[in-house]
């Protein structure tokens, strides 16, 4: 089943670009089929984040990465920053309640292994 329009979790991005095996075939597939598929500005920011401060090892720079996928850009707005105010605190990490809020704003199925995104009214498809 091609699931329309998806937006990627930072890991996932991840995943894909280094081809790992952590990817289901179920997700690796609906990416393939999907209609669109967006990576979050927010992702971008968090990779190249973690990668500064040694907490993460990118095989190559994180928009060289983006280039070569295919995939989408979706910039940060104010309204997405907006929306983080009205998600309940069931997860913690600022990127990702960011991501959470992109999805619910622009009718997105959320790509991800993250269990804590469950109790959020997004529709998932789980990594």
């Amino acid at each position: 089943m091609a699931v329309g329009r998806l937006l990627l979790d930072t890991h996932v991005f991840l995943w894909w670009n280094i081809e790992s095996a952590r990817l289901t075939p179920e997700a690796r597939n609906s990416i393939l089929e999907a209609e669109l598929v967006f990576v979050s500005a927010a992702s971008v920011w968090e990779a190249s984040i973690k990668s500064s401060t040694g907490k993460l090892k990118l095989p190559s720079p994180i928009l060289e990465g983006f280039g070569s996928s295919g995939f989408e850009m979706l910039p940060i707005s104010f309204s997405h920053a907006a929306g983080v105010a009205d998600l309940p605190f069931h997860h913690r990490d600022p990127f990702d309640r960011l991501l959470i809020a992109q999805a619910r704003a622009e009718g997105l199925v959320l790509v991800t292994r993250d269990r804590a995104f469950e109790d959020y009214p997004v529709e998932i498809l789980w990594a």
